[in-house]
């Protein structure tokens, strides 16, 4: 059998002309089983017909060449992997078109690269890749290939299909639920309901005659319940009827947390950013406001809960895991099985949604230690139950802003104090520096607004919740207190709240522009239906620049927020589909108005309360706004575009309330409760 012509990691072309491209990061709705593909296949000048993909394994060659680690998060994707996968494409390009000349014995100069073939313009002959593949294999890589001219490019830019549609459309798209793997047994665990409970009592014997359960396995995290079915499984864990304690913290509930939090607001912090004088700032000041801002704990609420496949040999451990981290996922097998990393196999399914939370290697471990101990293949399968009450949760947070204005309407001073626990502490601890969590603060103290006079305040608030990295992360919150109180200064200052802003991104023309589109698309100042109102907002995160103009009306009777029309302006630098952007900015609007609206985990007794969506609410279909999406074409550089679209939802609709009813909400989820409430104190 020939051997396919595979120039580096990245891709492999065999002589059927087929050219399959290694996607490195996990597809879990975002689009870079398509993206990554176009960033080759336009440099590589392959025929896209001819194209397909391929999930990389676990394995030193698919890290992130600026993380090093092979993972999928920080909306990098495109970003991290631009460069590399343009030099993969151009160095198999140069390769065939060496091969074509030298078969041809023509300088190479002569030879032209076009879809999925070399032409050879003087004698008008051609060669497919397929048949050029195996000269191609012999020839040296070179490292640094001429890459396209940005006017050069055919595919990259384009709205082109997605790969990945017609699996997931006929049902053939394999995700980590729909792994199946010969002789595997089922496995449920039975979690304690609170934070630090141990099992005191459970009835063993009860569960194991149930029928179909083969073994019960004490974890660490509770016990697990390995069976024939999945059904068995859930049968024989309620059967353990286990006993546990109070737990570590029994008195715990929401109140008692956000008081924790608010607490913190008077605790001296760490400065995260100083510029100027600001309590000097703050005197000269004629007019001056204050506000603070509280924002909820927040649960993934995946759509695929979590669940892995795992099969522990004493020769090598195979997992099947819809992962964001395959390199933790192969570095905690590794430190289970006591195996070495080139033992350890991991095979990436689709993923049913990401968000952060398949970052953690959790629901890894506790596959590979069932499999471990029972040395059959395990499928562990959380319940939604399990999802939403074993979560690493959005932080909550708790912010007062004070800013300053002087006698021309300027903002001259800003002072802000933010309250919230690390995440890297747990997840990265080199990563804190002087203090400093930096997901706690991005968003706040990277602002673009021009204001003469800075001063953050970071206060870390250690709680007993687990918290982990939520889609846009720290911007999710920051963005909805800076967007919020910029507002109110805006009003403060007798201004209209877009040439507020602009007026303070004088020397950041990027910003300014989606700002200036969000606006003109939704028709900033001109007329709205009766009892309507429009907020707006613009947030950089992530290496993008995001506006948003939310429409909404408020009722007057029982205070419920109806978000009509969110008018989105994005520059992510480069685009390479623009279809893929709209859609993952859409989403992303979709996912940031359902946390602005309705998301909270409630807790009580130690523990989570919150247990599926009937009191962890979505957002439902027939709440969804109309969205419109306008991407701005810049040549700075890659942005980001999995996360950006969510920050400035929430303050764009806040704001919006305002324009409508006059309420100054702040603090999510706009309720109508909170509505309310914001309403008597105006």
């Amino acid at each position: 059998m020939e051997k396919a012509f595979r120039p580096n990691a990245w891709l492999r072309i065999t002589p059927d002309n087929i050219v399959t491209v290694m996607v490195s990061k996990s597809e879990m709705g975002q689009g870079v089983s398509t993206s990554l593909p176009m960033i080759v296949a336009d440099e590589l000048e392959a025929d896209w017909k001819q194209v397909r993909f391929k999930m990389a394994p676990a394995g030193e060659e698919y890290r992130d060449p600026v993380w090093d680690m092979q993972t999928t998060g920080g909306s990098t994707s495109v970003r991290h992997m631009f460069l590399p996968l343009r030099k993969a494409g151009a160095a198999a390009r140069e390769m065939l078109i060496t091969a074509a000349a030298q078969i041809w014995r023509v300088p190479t100069g002569e030879c032209e690269a076009y879809r999925g073939m070399v032409r050879h313009g003087k004698s008008e002959r051609s060669l497919t890749y397929g048949q050029l593949s195996q000269r191609a294999a012999g020839l040296p890589v070179p490292p640094d290939p001429p890459l396209k001219k940005e006017g050069q490019f055919r595919l990259i830019g384009t709205s082109l299909p997605r790969l990945d549609v017609r699996e997931k459309v006929n049902g053939s798209a394999v995700f980590g639920i729909d792994v199946f793997i010969p002789d595997m047994l089922y496995a449920a665990v039975a979690r304690p309901p609170a934070y630090g409970a141990k099992a005191i009592s459970h009835n063993r014997e009860a569960a194991e005659r149930v029928r179909g359960v083969r073994t019960v396995v004490e974890l660490n995290t509770g016990i697990g319940v390995c069976a024939d079915t999945l059904d068995a499984a859930w049968r024989g864990r309620d059967a353990l009827a286990v006993r546990w304690d109070n737990g570590e913290h029994p008195d715990m509930n929401s109140e008692t947390l956000e008081k924790i939090l608010a607490q913190h607001l008077d605790k001296r912090g760490i400065t995260a950013r100083s510029v100027g004088n600001g309590e000097r700032a703050m005197r000269q000041a004629t007019k001056k406001m204050r506000a603070t801002y509280i924002l909820p704990y927040l649960s993934h609420a995946t759509m695929e809960p979590m669940n892995c496949t795992a099969h522990v040999r004493h020769d090598r451990c195979e997992i099947w895991a819809p992962t964001q981290d395959q390199s933790g996922a192969q570095e905690t097998a590794t430190r289970m099985t006591g195996l070495k990393p080139q033992q350890i196999y991991v095979h990436t399914p689709y993923l049913g949604g990401g968000f952060g939370r398949r970052l953690e290697s959790d629901f890894v471990e506790e596959a590979v230690e069932l499999s471990k101990a029972t040395k059959r293949p395990i499928k562990l399968i959380w319940t939604r139950e399990e999802d939403v009450q074993n979560d690493f949760y959005r932080p909550a947070t708790c912010s007062k802003i004070e800013g300053g204005i002087d006698d021309k309407g300027r903002l001259i001073a800003w002072n802000h104090k933010l309250v919230a626990p690390s995440i890297f502490s747990r997840v990265y601890p080199q990563m804190v520096r002087n203090g400093i969590d930096p997901a706690a603060v991005e968003g706040a103290a990277d602002m673009k607004y021009e204001v003469p006079h800075i001063h953050l305040e970071y206060v870390r608030v250690d709680l007993p919740v687990p918290v982990g990295f939520w889609r846009s992360v720290g911007h999710s919150h920051n963005a909805f207190t800076v967007e919020s109180f910029i507002d109110e200064l805006a009003h403060a200052a007798g201004k209209d709240p877009l040439e507020f802003r602009l007026g303070l991104l004088r020397n950041h023309p990027r910003p300014r522009r989606v700002l200036e589109v969000a606006a003109e698309k939704a028709g900033w100042g001109g007329p709205l239906r009766e009892g309507r109102g429009r907020g707006i907002a613009q947030h950089f995160s992530f290496g993008s620049y995001v506006a948003q103009v939310a429409e909404v009306s408020v009722d007057e009777k029982d205070a419920t927020v109806k978000v009509h029309r969110i008018t989105c302006a994005v520059d992510c630098g480069p685009v390479i589909n623009p279809n893929i952007i709209i859609a993952q900015l859409q989403g992303g609007i979709i996912f940031g108005l359902s946390a602005a609206l309705i998301e909270r985990v409630s807790f009580a007794h130690g523990g989570v309360e919150s247990t599926n969506f009937h009191n962890y609410e979505l957002l439902p279909m027939s709440q969804t706004p109309e969205i419109e999406v306008h991407v701005v074409k810049s040549r700075g550089k890659p942005g980001g575009i999995g996360e950006p679209g969510v920050p400035p939802v929430a303050p764009s609709v806040a704001n919006a309330v305002f324009a409508a009813a006059g309420i100054r909400v702040r603090r999510l989820p706009m309720k109508p409760e909170v509505v309310m409430e914001a309403r008597k104190t105006e």
